[in-house]
């Protein structure tokens, strides 16, 4: 039996719901999710192996066309350099919309690797049409107009909140994948390591908590990381740009910031599969995301 082993690009505009993608693909939360843009910062490898193939699947930043940062553009750059090491790319747009960011996404694109079209929301798009064969009509039209405007290896309609529609693509994906051994252990589901994964759960709950009124120049570092018997204890600071952000993490009596703890401490005990004491910090750190040397400690530049 032949074996399978390729890495895969999840590539897109913000908020086209590549990590929750990644996460349905790996079938673990390894990158979090919320709608703010751009809440995933690092390129981050979720694994998945069956008896005849081994995904390696790339979450990536979304590409973002307003260089107001440094931080932006640090991002910016985790997307193009992921686009020459990989086997197969995954383009991520949402069915039915196709913008002028999905556009210069999709110009950065050259024919040497397979590109394959994920038209994700499927769902939604469906709740927007007044009937099945209406619904049916207008993805048929924009999936010919898409395949107008480039050389898709294939073109996949699909909601990712759906296990039927993710093996479907998983399916897709692995008659482009080489034939090679496994890169990684069987077991693996992330490169990453536990210390990173325990900042990202604490960023996702304080922008879930915070919603718009926090700027997205706000960030999680990790300070201590240690096993204490089968417990990790956890210390970490939640980095803000102004004084005026410190209370809208806070919150009364320190309310909000209690709710954050909370949840990421569960969440990180859910995927780490044991107790974790967490103890959270907020500290004003003004203009990190300009700095080149904060974001170089958060290995994001």
């Amino acid at each position: 039996m032949t074996f399978h082993c390729g890495s895969i690009a999840l590539i897109g505009r913000p908020n086209v719901g590549k990590s929750t993608l990644l996460n349905a693909l790996v079938g673990q939360k390894i990158s979090i999710t919320s709608r703010k843009a751009q809440t995933t910062r690092h390129r981050i490898a979720g694994i998945t192996t069956t008896e005849v193939a081994q995904f390696i699947f790339l979450d990536t930043p979304g590409f973002q066309t307003n260089f107001i940062s440094t931080l932006n553009k640090s991002l910016n750059r985790t997307v193009t350099n992921t686009l020459g090491d990989v086997d197969v790319i995954c383009l991520v747009i949402e069915a039915g919309q196709f913008s002028k960011d999905d556009a210069q996404v999709l110009a950065m694109l050259g024919a040497d690797i397979p590109v394959i079209l994920v038209a994700n929301k499927l769902d939604v798009f469906a709740s927007n049409s007044d009937s099945l064969h209406d619904r049916d009509f207008r993805l048929l039209e924009f999936l010919k107009e898409m395949a107008t405007r480039f050389e898709f290896a294939e073109i996949v309609p699909m909601t990712a909140k759906h296990p039927d529609d993710v093996a479907r693509l998983m399916g897709t994906i692995e008659s482009y994948l080489p034939e090679r051994p496994a890169l990684y252990p069987a077991d693996t589901l992330t490169d990453r390591s536990e210390r990173f994964l325990a900042a990202e759960i604490l960023r996702e709950k304080v922008f879930r908590h915070t919603g718009a009124e926090l700027p997205y120049a706000s960030s999680v570092v990790i300070e201590q990381f240690s096993m204490d018997g089968k417990m990790r204890r956890i210390a970490a600071t939640i980095l803000v740009d102004r004084d005026s952000h410190k209370p809208m993490v806070i919150g009364e009596k320190g309310e909000k910031l209690k709710r954050i703890s909370t949840e990421a401490r569960l969440d990180m005990e859910k995927l780490f599969a044991g107790k974790v004491f967490l103890e959270t910090w907020v500290k004003v750190k003004r203009g990190w995301a300009d700095d080149q040397v904060a974001l170089r400690e958060q290995g994001l530049e």
